[in-house]
């Protein structure tokens, strides 16, 4: 019964259950560690922690006990623990194959490579079983790919594997698919590609079945290292003969003849072309071969695309190559209408058609897109009226002939009342097709969604030109459009962008949401949400969307050894290296390192000083100044910036360069913003007392070495800001759908930077007082007295810059200024560094004012002079509160605005929006203005309880 109310999450009756067998039952190993299970599940670690290592002390060997135990271990995420158990259980029971394999198991989930080698043969030995041995094989591969010295694992780790393989094979005792690919690998690994070859080409070589042509395949792969170009061409050739609709084998054709022809090779006269067979070597006879795949398509059942897109791609090569044969082929823009008129009603012809169009002279491109526009079948009830497809496949075509026109740029050129007139035109043709898709289910797109989206995208250009209303009109589209498709995933992204820009938090959190994004996109889109969920200060959902990635990020470590452990039992041994590479890459992600950050900032943000004192958070998170647990070297960019559908030419959309920027920009910001956190975590241990100044020993009990950490640290943030700023002077303008730009440019330009290091500055100058004491130090006194000044000065400017209204009206149109919400939401958190670094300040003064205290009793003066010092701190600290209380005033006034805007009465410039769409409008500015009120409600909460913390500050 213990086990069942565990397996229903009734934890406290498992527990009730263990106790009451306990007690008939003293030494019941089975029940201890139920209970222990109950315990860590209630959240008491730590007896769950001693009751598991009392029972392990013992060496259990029954099963009962060791499963359980290794569940308890899982969950306390401590595998380590497991292979303890079974070393120990393995020793009592030597023989038993079940606690062997557990073991080597145990060992995988902690990548003890050497271990498992070691467990898998013992485990041969007891029982010759064939997986054993290779469990054992794989592990001295795994050796040599974690191996630091490559030298080592190509001379020492897989000569072994190989000799290993290679006995098995002489005594005839390959059996499985899997030892053959384990063989593979290891020849594959040591560059023994002839070798490899032969094994694949060879008797074993028949047992590759699973994957379809896994030979073929392993061979032509072999064939291009060995840069056998004839093999190479020959097995493609032979390859597109059984299948021409497969395109990586055009490719390989194409390649290899093309190698051939720049090496001048001959076929010999007498013997065979190649192993593989009849070898093409000139352009002749690719262009007759293209053009024989073709006539075999004219006989096929049903229509192929590859020998048509092939002929293109053969065009390309040879106008790349500036051969001029491609005569022989026929005229680009001919095969593409061609081309068109038999797959322009399947979805995929734009992707296709959008590779080849640079073969198109430019001067041409109208008339291209009138010739594709007179073939699909469209008919309007009057002269003056739209003309509409009739059906789902002209409705395709149509669109296809829309999507080229915005990919070749004509869309581009034209001015803002003929953008207009395309946007109504695209709407009604938008709405016009709803009508095929009324069967839909929920879950499927309507065929007409890509209007709507291409309509947009018109908008978002006069937007950037400087049209105001426009951005509201994409809003009210787009939320037209997923009313009518409440799955499209494009529809709910462009609207996350859009509102990200106007400021607005609030419904992004619930659009992502519902987009159910899973496992690793919370890597590769999760990014849409983080980078502006805190700056706009929205913290709770900024809390929340951390944790979706950082749970999706510790889960990873777990499941995949989980994964690893599969895959050693099925014998998917090529699939283990794989598994290593995908968790290597996610632990060095950039979005990793940026959420761990800014939730650590975020966590002080929001509890330090309010709910617990710093140095509890600090410690809590076990965070220290000296350690960078970040791989700066290894970072690794997995975000996905193309997730958002563009039409655009490509000088209008992102390119490589600009993801190389992106990624230099993050990592910059990323550096400014984890020396700030490491900063803040070295401040409660300066607070430890210090000895006097005289004394050799402050090197010794670490604090003095505390102060340098900090001054190091500080200097590492003035070169990193240093590069940040030679970095936006660049002035660099991604794409609008493209990587959203960092809050690195906002930051410097509304003084958060200087505040932020100046308050820095002043810790060390206040540290050193504490070691010289308040006699000599005029000086510094008065330093930290002008610190203190011209912080207030900086941080009254920066207040300055959060002064104005968040949304307003303008010519009937709304206007919003996110740019302030940014500045507010860095104004807090200087705000709260200044107050961590003030109650350091205040420990330190304390002390030395009880002291002065003392010593005007003793000796019955009135007039001990009070060092300057503390008037300056007691000014600053009253600055500070009434700056604080301003700030509080001017957000309460915000409040009000933000309530009173009656947006209902706003009537929008552009009198051809229709009735359905001023509801949806009247939604969109809700949801805004809504966002903003929340973002200033939040900001409020938190800078009311900072207010109450400098209260405290009175020395």
């Amino acid at each position: 019964p213990c086990a069942d109310y565990l397996d229903n999450g009734n934890n406290k009756m498992a527990i009730q259950q263990a106790d009451k067998l306990l007690k008939k039952h003293k030494d019941l190993h089975c029940a201890k560690v139920l209970k222990a299970i109950g315990l860590q599940r209630t959240g008491k670690q730590d007896e769950a922690y001693a009751l598991a290592q009392e029972v392990a002390a013992l060496e259990p060997t029954d099963d009962n006990s060791l499963q359980a135990l290794t569940i308890l271990y899982r969950e306390m995420h401590r595998p380590e623990l497991v292979t303890k158990l079974y070393e120990a259980a393995v020793k009592k029971v030597p023989n038993s194959e079940e606690y062997h394999s557990h073991l080597f198991m145990a060992y995988a989930r902690v990548g003890e490579y050497k271990k498992m080698q070691q467990a898998g043969m013992a485990l041969y030995k007891i029982v010759p079983k064939n997986p054993y041995y290779f469990w054992s094989v794989m592990s001295l591969i795994m050796q040599s790919i974690s191996a630091q010295d490559e030298n080592l694992s190509k001379t020492m780790f897989l000569p072994l594997a190989e000799r290993m393989v290679e006995k098995m094979v002489k005594e005839d005792k390959i059996e499985a698919e899997a030892e053959v690919e384990l063989y593979y690998m290891i020849l594959e690994r040591l560059e023994k590609y002839k070798e490899a070859l032969d094994v694949v080409r060879g008797k074993l070589g028949e047992k590759l079945t699973s994957e379809l042509q896994s030979r073929e395949n392993k061979c032509m792969a072999m064939y291009k290292k060995l840069r056998r170009w004839p093999e190479c061409n020959a097995l493609a050739r032979r390859l597109l003969l059984k299948n021409s609709d497969d395109w990586q084998f055009y490719i390989t054709y194409f390649d290899s003849v093309f190698q051939l022809i720049d090496e001048s090779w001959t076929p010999p006269t007498e013997e065979e072309h190649s192993l593989e067979g009849e070898v093409h070597c000139s352009v002749e006879q690719a262009v007759e071969f293209v053009e024989e795949r073709i006539s075999e398509e004219s006989k096929s059942s049903r229509p192929l695309r590859g020998p048509y897109l092939a002929k293109l791609e053969l065009i390309r090569r040879l106008r790349h190559r500036g051969c001029n044969d491609e005569y022989k082929l026929g005229d680009p823009e001919e095969l593409m209408f061609q081309y068109f008129k038999k797959f322009g009603d399947k979805p995929c012809c734009f992707t296709d058609l959008k590779v080849f169009v640079d073969l198109l002279p430019s001067s041409q491109y109208s008339k291209f897109i009138q010739q594709l526009l007179d073939v699909i079948p469209l008919s309007a009830a009057a002269d003056n009226e739209v003309a509409l497809p009739g059906d789902i496949k002209a409705l395709q075509q149509h669109l296809c002939v829309v999507q080229l026109s915005r990919l070749l740029g004509i869309y581009h050129t034209m001015d803002k009342t003929e953008k207009l007139r395309v946007v109504r035109e695209l709407m009604f043709r938008y709405r016009h097709g709803l009508e095929f898709g009324k069967s839909c289910l929920k879950t499927e797109l309507q065929f007409s969604d890509y209007y709507c989206l291409l309509a947009v995208h018109l908008l978002l250009d006069l937007w950037l030109e400087g049209e105001e209303a426009a951005v509201w009109q994409c809003l009210t589209l787009l939320e037209e459009g997923l009313a009518h498709s409440p799955s499209n995933a494009q529809f709910k992204l462009l609207l996350i962008r859009i509102y990200c820009r106007l400021g607005a938090f609030e419904p992004v959190a619930e659009l992502y949401s519902s987009l159910d994004a899973k496992h690793i996109q919370h890597d590769t889109i999760g990014y849409l949400l983080t980078r502006y969920a805190e700056s706009l200060g929205h913290y709770a959902a900024a809390s929340q969307s951390c944790n979706f990635a950082l749970r999706f990020f510790h889960s990873n470590q777990k499941d995949t050894s989980e994964y690893i452990i599969q895959a050693y039992k099925y014998g998917a041994f090529e699939k283990i290296p794989e598994f290593i590479a995908f968790r290597n890459r996610l632990n060095s992600s950039l979005h990793f390192a940026q959420v761990r950050t800014e939730r650590m900032l975020l966590d002080l943000l929001l509890e330090a000083n309010i709910s617990t004192s710093l140095e509890e958070s600090i410690k809590s998170m076990s965070l220290s100044p000296e350690e960078d647990d970040i791989p700066w070297k290894d970072l690794r960019d997995n975000r996905d910036l193309t997730v958002l559908f563009s039409w655009d030419p490509k000088d209008r959309d992102i390119s490589e360069e600009h993801r190389k920027l992106s990624l230099e920009e993050e990592t910059l910001w990323l550096r400014i913003r984890s020396l700030t956190l490491r900063l803040v975590s070295g401040l409660p241990a300066l607070s430890h007392p210090v000895q006097p100044k005289n004394s050799e020993k402050t090197a010794e009990n670490g604090v003095s070495s505390r102060i340098d950490t900090i001054r190091s640290l500080l200097q590492q943030l003035e070169a990193a800001v240093e590069s940040g700023k030679k970095f936006l002077e660049q002035k660099i303008q991604y794409p609008v759908l493209g990587p959203p730009p960092t809050r690195m440019a906002g930051f410097f330009s509304n003084g958060s930077c200087q505040c932020q290091t100046s308050l820095f500055y002043i810790v060390s100058d206040i540290y050193e007082l504490d070691a010289n004491g308040l006699e000599d130090s005029a000086e510094i006194q008065e330093r930290i007295g002008n610190s203190f000044k011209s912080l207030v000065e900086r941080l009254t400017d920066l207040f300055n810059k959060c002064k104005g209204d968040l949304i307003e009206v303008r010519d009937g149109t709304l206007k919003t200024h996110p740019n302030l919400l940014e500045n507010l939401v860095f104004f807090v958190e200087t705000i709260s560094i200044a107050l961590w670094v003030s109650s350091y300040c205040d420990s330190v003064l304390r002390p030395f004012k009880s002291n002065l205290q003392k010593k005007k009793k003793k000796k019955k003066e009135s007039s001990v002079a009070m060092p300057p010092v503390f008037t300056h701190f007691l000014d600053y600290v009253t600055e500070l509160q009434t700056l604080t209380s301003n700030v509080i005033d001017h957000i309460k006034g915000l409040e009000i605005i933000l309530t009173a805007l009656k947006l209902e009465e706003l009537c929008l410039k552009d009198t051809l929006l229709l009735q359905e769409e001023k509801k949806f409008t009247k939604t969109v500015q809700g949801k805004v203005q809504s966002s903003y009120h929340h973002s200033v409600q939040e900001i409020g909460e938190l800078l009311k309880k900072r207010l109450e913390t400098i209260k405290k500050l009175k020395i």
